[in-house]
C-alpha cells in the first residue's frame, strides 16, 4: 500500500511540476500542514522529508520549507520498452572491463557505488574490534562454524527486530559479502542454462555474475516507479524460471523503492507460482527517512523469499561481511549450503557483532541517513547546474546513492566513459545495465563521496564534453 505521507508528497510534487507552486515560494509550516490535512505532525514531517529527498523543496534554518529553484528540478529518466525473452548476457567482456575499472581507487570516484571513507565510523569499528579480540574465547581461534558465528547471527537478528523484521538466528547464514551469497544460492537453486527473472535496467555486477555462472536471463521492464508486475507474473505463471533476482529497496541504478503493497503482492506471486525470490536488500539501510523500508521477506509466509544483504553499502565496502536468510522451502539445501559457503574471518564477525550490540551501528545509521540525503541533493543540484541547457533526465531516489543520468539521444555513455577514463575519471556507462544497447544513452554515477572540487570538475568535464558533442 501507499502511505498517506507518500500520497500527500505526490500531490505537492504535482503542484511543483505544474508550476502551481513557484520556486522560492514558502510552504506551510509543519504544524499548519498537519492541521490542513488532519494528519499527525510526524506524517507531515515524513511528507516534507520525502520532497526534500527528491530535491523539490529545501529547508532554511528558523525560516521553514521552500520550493527549490527550477534549475534543480528535472524529469526522471525514460525506460525504453522491450520484449522479454530468455537469452544469454551478451556483453560479458565489456562487463568485466568496466567492473575492473570501476574499483580503481586512484581515479575520480564516480564509478563504483561505495561510501567515502569520511562517512565510515573508523574509530568505533576499531574499538569494537579491540573489545572483540580482548574477549575472544579459545575456540574463536579455531575454524568457525560455516554458517557464521553465533554472536553475529544473534546480533543481526536483534538488530533487525528493532525495524520490525523477524528472522530466527538459525535461519541466518554469514557470507563473504552479498554477491558471494547470491552466487552460492543461484548455483544451488538453479543449474547452468536455466533462466532467471531480473528487472532491467539492473546492477551490472549481477549481470556479470549471471553470465559467469552460465545462467540465462529474462528481463522484466523497470522504471523509476518499480518493476512491471504484470509481466513478472506472466513469466512466473508460464514457469519460465524458478528464480527471480531483484532489489525492492533503492534498486541500483534506478533508485526505486517498491511500496509495501507491491512487496506483499510479489511475495504472494512467489508462493502462488512456486518461483523463488532472491532479494538483494543491500541498500535497505540507506534510506533518507528515519524508518528502514521493509523487505519483501517481511510478507513471505511460505518460505519462497531468500533475503540477502551486507554492510558494504551502509558501513564499508571493505568490510566483506554479508548474509542470507533461508526460508522453510529451501531448508533441504542446508547441508549443501554449509558445505559450499566460505567461512568468514572470525575476529571480523565478532567485531561487527560488538559494533551492533554497543549501538555503534545503529548510531552510525542514524547519522548517515541525513548526510546521504544532503550529499545526494548536492550532487543532483550540481549535475543539473553543470548540464544546464542540455536536455537530460536525472533519477530522484528516496535512498541509496546511485544516480541514473539520461543523456541526449546523440550522446552515448560508452563514448563518455572512454573520454573520462583517459582523464582519470571513473564512471559506468548505461550499456552494461541491460541488453540490446537500450541504455547506451545513460550513465550511472556514484554519489557516495563528498562533492569535492575534484568531483565537481569531473562532472563539469562530462557536461562540457556533452555540450561540445551536441554543438
Amino acid at each position: 500500500m501507499t502511505f498517506q505521507y507518500q500520497r500527500l508528497a505526490e500531490q505537492l510534487a504535482h503542484k511543483i511540476y505544474q508550476h502551481e507552486l513557484q520556486p522560492q515560494q514558502k510552504l506551510s509550516s509543519l504544524r499548519e500542514f498537519a492541521r490542513q490535512h488532519s494528519i499527525s505532525l510526524s506524517t507531515a514531517q515524513q511528507c516534507y522529508e520525502l520532497l526534500e529527498a527528491k530535491g523539490l523543496i529545501y529547508v532554511k534554518a528558523k525560516s521553514g520549507y521552500f520550493v527549490s529553484s527550477r534549475q534543480y528540478q528535472s524529469p526522471v529518466p525514460d525506460s525504453p520498452g522491450f520484449e522479454s525473452m530468455s537469452r544469454q548476457v551478451s556483453n560479458l567482456d565489456l562487463q568485466n572491463q568496466i567492473q575492473t575499472a570501476s574499483i580503481q581507487n586512484h581515479l575520480t570516484p564516480l564509478g563504483a557505488i561505495q561510501l567515502s571513507p569520511h562517512l565510515i565510523p573508523v574509530e568505533g569499528l576499531r574499538r569494537s574490534l579491540q573489545r572483540a579480540l580482548k574477549h575472544c574465547q579459545p575456540e574463536d581461534f579455531l575454524y568457525c562454524n560455516k554458517q557464521g558465528h553465533q554472536q553475529l547471527r544473534q546480533a543481526l537478528s536483534d538488530h533487525w527486530r528493532e525495524d520490525g523484521i523477524y528472522v530466527a538466528t538459525d535461519d541466518i547464514f554469514i557470507s563473504n559479502g552479498c554477491m558471494p551469497a547470491l552466487s552460492l544460492l543461484i548455483q544451488q537453486i538453479t543449474k547452468q542454462g536455466d533462466s532467471i527473472l531480473i528487472p532491467t535496467p539492473t546492477f551490472n555486477g549481477q549481470l556479470q555474475m549471471l553470465a559467469s555462472l552460465k545462467r540465462k536471463i529474462i528481463e522484466i521492464p523497470a522504471d523509476h516507479r518499480g518493476i512491471d508486475l504484470e509481466r513478472l507474473e506472466h513469466f512466473m505463471q508460464q514457469g519460465s524460471a524458478k528464480l527471480c533476482l531483484m532489489t525492492a529497496n533503492f534498486q541500483n541504478p534506478l533508485g526505486y523503492c517498491l511500496t509495501n503493497e507491491e512487496k506483499q503482492h510479489i511475495a504472494k506471486l512467489a508462493q502462488q507460482y512456486q518461483c523463488f525470490i532472491l532479494e538483494d536488500d543491500i541498500y535497505g539501510e540507506c534510506s533518507f527517512q528515519k524508518e528502514r523500508p521493509l523487505p519483501i521477506r517481511y510478507w513471505d509466509q511460505d518460505g519462497y523469499v531468500i533475503w540477502c544483504g551486507s554492510v558494504s553499502k551502509s558501513l564499508s565496502a571493505a568490510y566483506r561481511v554479508g548474509w542470507f536468510c533461508l526460508g522453510q522451502q529451501l531448508q533441504y539445501l542446508r547441508p549443501r549450503l554449509l558445505a559450499n559457503n566460505i567461512g568468514v574471518n572470525t575476529p571480523l564477525q565478532l567485531g561487527l557483532a560488538d559494533f551492533i550490540y554497543s549501538r555503534g551501528y545503529r548510531e552510525h545509521l542514524d547519522q548517515l541517513r541525513p548526510k546521504l540525503m544532503q550529499q545526494v541533493q548536492q550532487y543532483r543540484a550540481f549535475i543539473l547546474e553543470a548540464f544546464q541547457g542540455i536536455p537530460i533526465a536525472l533519477s530522484q531516489s528516496q535512498g541509496g546513492y546511485a544516480l541514473w543520468l539520461q543523456l541526449p539521444a546523440s550522446i552515448t555513455g560508452l563514448q563518455l566513459y572512454y573520454l573520462a577514463q583517459a582523464q582519470g575519471i571513473n564512471i559506468v556507462p548505461g550499456e552494461v545495465f541491460g541488453e540490446d544497447r537500450r541504455y547506451q544513452h545513460f550513465l550511472r554515477l556514484n554519489a557516495g563521496h563528498a562533492l569535492t572540487e575534484e568531483i565537481r570538475q569531473a562532472i563539469q568535464q562530462l557536461a562540457d564534453w556533452t555540450r561540445k558533442s551536441l554543438n
